[in-house]
């Protein structure tokens, strides 16, 4: 049997050893040590300051939980199963520290209260992290929008191809999805900096404590107005893990098409040594790792969402023990997308090369520019669905005849339809395609330098 817990004397005899190590949780809740000690120096204070405590004993708590922060990162510190999770081992320590005003320190809270302020803080720390990586994404996307304006893509829906648009628009499509993310975080943010600390294990405490004080030390925008609710709510958990997961998305989706464009099929992209991957067997490959890691990876965050609203869905108030199980899934989710958003930052800025040759090439080996023709048509009285079904025609002649629309004579344009006329073939070039779409928004080359000044002045936004 293993030693008996601090919570242990209403028992007769300990935990079996196999219970101990699947109830203990400091395997994986060390994670959250720096934050459970801050928070734990801003309840001595609050506990001096109300008066529960001396204000000697509260600055003996205060000085021996910073020697416990120094001990764990100098390696001195590192408390095994036996300390059953994160908040009984620094307990533990601070009492071998400073004697039995150690023992002080949990009046008036609970673990319940205390693990839920740990979070929150280690949270929030770490969604101000993921934003700045979001910032520094954007930032490389804007970089190579910037260079690549009057280059030109095929652009798709359903995997076919559509209307060539530029470059920098298709990388300003994934910036906005980025500001999005960015802003999504933001947003959680402000329902992740909300205090539980007071609300005790379930129903608040006798001792006159200061629950405001301990948020402000903490910098808390407010405290849960509802003890059950503030031990309980796991609300702010599932906003990051969905707003993690729709990160996964948008990263995960640029993978897919890097994967796409580094094929033989597309040859869009060329991948640099430093961020692929050769075969064990196949001497010519060059694997794009970096975006198939990525790509599943997203994997892994959608079912960590999953997991915690299945924790979530049946619980009564308030706390349960179900609740060990949400930060596992936090920690995992956090590491993935931090780990992902490097990694495709440093994939994008230096780890690939567009090949413009190519690109310009795709841009004129299809029949993209068949709604150019509609459009050319409409703009000289024909009625769109007519003109429509005139191009359907054309095109469909022209795939019989093994032609592109840009290889038609021009007697042929006006056997089609009178109103052709030698400005036709202007009109379809693929760059006349592109620098006409300058509705707001579209890919017209005036429209995309607006959007770069518009983002670069998103970026400069803290």
């Amino acid at each position: 049997m293993t030693e008996k817990q601090t919570w242990s004397q209403r028992f007769e005899s300990a935990l079996h050893p196999a219970i101990a190590r699947f109830n203990a949780s400091i395997s994986f809740d060390i994670e959250l040590i720096e934050y459970d000690i801050t928070g734990s120096q801003a309840h001595a204070k609050m506990l001096a300051h109300t008066g529960i405590i001396s204000h000697e004993e509260g600055e003996a708590l205060f000085n021996g939980l910073e020697q416990v922060r120094q001990e764990y990162r100098q390696g001195q510190f590192q408390p095994g199963v036996d300390a059953e999770d994160v908040h009984f081992a620094v307990e533990k320590r601070l009492t071998e520290i400073v004697g039995d005003v150690g023992k002080k320190l949990h009046t008036a809270r609970s673990r319940n209260d205390q693990v839920g302020t740990d979070t929150r803080l280690y949270l929030r720390d770490q969604i101000q992290q993921i934003r700045q990586q979001l910032r520094d994404w954007q930032t490389v996307l804007v970089d190579i929008a910037e260079k690549n304006v009057e280059t030109l893509i095929p652009g798709y829906t359903h995997l076919q191809r559509a209307q060539p648009v530029s470059l920098a628009h298709h990388l300003l499509a994934y910036f906005q999805m980025a500001q999005r993310d960015w802003e999504r975080l933001e947003d959680v943010y402000s329902r992740v900096n909300i205090s539980p600390l007071g609300c005790g294990a379930l129903a608040g405490t006798t001792f006159p404590i200061d629950r405001h004080y301990t948020a402000n030390l903490l910098h808390f925008d407010n405290v849960y107005a509802n003890s059950l609710d503030g031990v309980s709510d796991r609300d702010f958990a599932i906003e990051f893990l969905c707003a993690a997961s729709i990160i996964m998305v948008h990263l995960s989706r640029l993978s897919e098409e890097i994967i796409l464009w580094a094929s033989e099929e597309f040859r869009f992209i060329t991948l640099k040594d430093s961020c692929a991957t050769g075969s064990s067997i196949m001497p010519q490959k060059k694997n794009p790792d970096v975006p198939e890691l990525v790509r599943g990876k997203t994997g892994r965050v959608f079912g960590h969402l999953q997991a915690m609203l299945v924790i979530m869905k049946g619980l009564p108030l308030a706390y349960n023990k179900d609740l060990q199980e949400d930060k596992e899934g936090i920690f995992d989710s956090v590491n993935t997308v931090k780990a992902c958003l490097e990694a495709m930052t440093i994939l994008l800025q230096e780890g690939l090369e567009f090949r413009h040759q190519r690109l310009a090439t795709a841009v004129t080996e299809d029949f993209a520019n068949a709604t150019d023709v509609a459009d050319y048509l409409a703009a000289r009285g024909v009625p769109f669905r007519e003109a429509y079904n005139i191009v359907g025609k054309v095109v469909k002649t022209s795939i019989a005849a093994g032609k592109l629309l840009k290889d038609l004579h021009l007697e042929e344009w006006q056997e089609i339809h009178p109103a052709f006329a030698a400005d036709i073939y202007e009109a379809i070039t693929p760059r006349q395609v592109v620098a006409a779409r300058n509705s707001y928004g579209g890919t017209g080359f005036l429209q995309v330098r607006q959007a770069l000044i518009n983002a670069r002045t998103q970026l400069s936004v803290k």
